[in-house]
């Protein structure tokens, strides 16, 4: 993912903040708000953020991606690893936490790009994880939002198996073409934030 000094940066979805927390702590970003719908891991991640010492550099939203309550046009960079799987299609957690982070039960991708394309400046980033076998929908997606995939790296869990999630960088209004990065194997620097 594209980062440059000074961004300002929303994660959509934050759940207890380790993405943020760790964009903080690597790269030079100057401010990053976590938007988080469930209360117990908003909570969870206003500790974490106080417990590393970036209250002053990060904040704790609690929100609905769908009604997104920043102001539009205030991030460099939108961040989200979106629930994956579609309502009604393999089984759901019982877990309501853990159903509502895997499966599009309180957000759609499209309630995320378009929140996402609200909240970006012109020219701004949008970073994303998402299946591989989805790839396709993400792709067409972005561009009905105004959003034009810049970069795409696929990670693969070892050498012989299909690609399983895609990191897929777009830009606000951007123009066409976009970039292959070479794949990514078993863990190795697989992270949104992975990219200098």
């Amino acid at each position: 993912m594209t980062v440059r000094p000074g961004d300002r940066v929303i994660d959509l979805g934050t759940g207890c903040g380790v993405i943020p927390l760790i964009l903080l702590l690597t790269r030079p970003v100057d401010h990053v708000i976590g938007l988080e719908i469930q209360e117990d891991l908003a909570s969870q991640a206003v500790r974490n953020v106080q417990l590393n010492g970036l209250d002053q550099r990060m904040g704790i939203v609690l929100g609905d991606i769908r009604y997104p309550p920043m102001a539009g046009a205030s991030a460099d960079v939108v961040i989200c690893n979106p629930p994956y799987r579609k309502m009604r299609s393999g089984r759901i957690n019982p877990d309501p936490q853990r159903a509502i982070a895997r499966h599009e039960l309180l957000a759609s991708i499209d309630d995320i790009l378009s929140a996402a394309g609200y909240l970006l400046k012109k020219k701004g980033r949008v970073a994303l994880i998402y299946p591989a076998v989805r790839l396709t929908d993400i792709l067409v997606r972005l561009r009905q939002f105004n959003l034009e995939p810049k970069r795409i790296q696929l990670n693969y869990p070892n050498i012989d198996s299909g690609a399983k999630l895609a990191l897929i960088e777009a830009t606000q209004g951007g123009r066409p073409g976009m970039e292959v990065l070479p794949p990514l194997l078993g863990q190795g620097n697989f992270s949104i934030v992975g990219r200098p």
